[in-house]
């Protein structure tokens, strides 16, 4: 009965698989390959998702995770800590996100505070994640999650129109303006979606935009870029040179997308590509410059209006601006 249970479980909260289609979701196909990859990176996060929900203990849902193919592996944590906080939403006293993190999905936390980010998204406001319980440097990545599925789920609204959605209140009032920029880098990584991999596309999307909005997003699709791929290196060099001004933030979301990978032993060979494309340099390097470079002491001081988490962001960009990145 209890396995019954958890099945049901499963079953009722999972979301649709054809949510994760193309044509469904109305995206550029650039080709049946590019197609095949972004299917592949839904279809992993949904895996990863009812690997959670359906699991009687995060530690059983982690020895499934570890079985799905390395390159989307850091999709499946994403979609399990989407799962565990949806469960932790609905079960008083509920730690099944704190323990994912303090277990395997430690070495992918980048992309488990980005599934969390999910989860707030699809929850009633009163049920969503408390973000003054997370990481005060990492925690901005919840809005980045948040960003993503807005941007893939109400493309018309986030993408073609343009919205700004700055109305989710942050812990530290002096960094609310801060809110609408973390929300643009999920709505970056997204367009590299919308965009079916496409570069000419995916920057087409981002030059609708405000100009003002430009930086975060150029970096959050440099990011996705990296981390999910899609095109080669003719292609990447298209998008750097699209990018223009905005260069060193693709190099900085392209180092992120380096560090998620390296923290958590998923190399694979386009992310060595991506980073000689963007970052001027292999992962590893640009992962190290991403720790070296991370902000140490109290990063939650209401008296300094920049947040810690952009004075990284910053510092990881003047880095590569400095080594020519520009």
């Amino acid at each position: 009965m209890v396995d019954f249970l958890r099945t049901l479980r499963r079953r009722i909260l999972t979301p649709s698989l054809l949510e994760t289609k193309l044509e469904r979701r109305g995206f550029h196909k650039k080709s049946e390959a590019a197609r095949e990859l972004l299917e592949t990176v839904g279809e992993s996060f949904l895996t990863g998702y009812g690997y959670a929900v359906e699991a009687r203990s995060t530690a059983e849902a982690e020895s499934r995770l570890e079985e799905v193919p390395r390159r989307f592996r850091g999709f499946a944590y994403e979609g399990a800590a989407m799962g565990c906080a949806v469960l932790d939403a609905l079960t008083p006293g509920g730690h099944r996100t704190a323990d994912l993190l303090a277990g395997r999905g430690a070495d992918h936390v980048y992309m488990a505070y980005i599934g969390v980010g999910w989860a707030m998204a699809r929850l009633p406001r009163p049920r969503r994640p408390r973000i003054g319980a997370h990481d005060p440097l990492l925690r901005w990545l919840l809005l980045d999650g948040y960003g993503f599925h807005q941007a893939y789920f109400h493309t018309d609204r986030y993408v073609h129109e343009q919205r700004r959605d700055g109305r989710l209140r942050w812990p530290v009032a002096a960094h609310q303006w801060y809110v609408g920029h973390a929300i643009d880098q999920g709505i970056g990584r997204a367009l590299w979606f919308v965009g079916g991999t496409d570069p000419e596309q995916a920057a087409a999307l981002i030059e609708k935009f405000p100009q003002g909005r430009h930086a975060d997003l150029y970096a959050g699709a440099g990011l996705a870029a990296t981390y999910a791929g899609g095109c080669d290196e003719e292609e990447l060099l298209a998008f750097w040179d699209r990018a223009g001004a905005h260069r060193p933030r693709v190099a900085q979301g392209s180092a992120f997308a380096a560090q998620a990978r390296v923290r958590a032993g998923l190399l694979i060979p386009h992310t060595e590509v991506a980073t000689r494309v963007f970052c001027g340099t292999d992962p590893e390097e640009a992962a190290r410059i991403t720790e070296d470079l991370r902000p140490t002491g109290p990063v939650a001081d209401e008296r300094d209006s920049t947040p810690a988490y952009e004075v990284w962001r910053g510092r990881i960009a003047d880095e590569f601006a400095a080594r020519g990145r520009c």
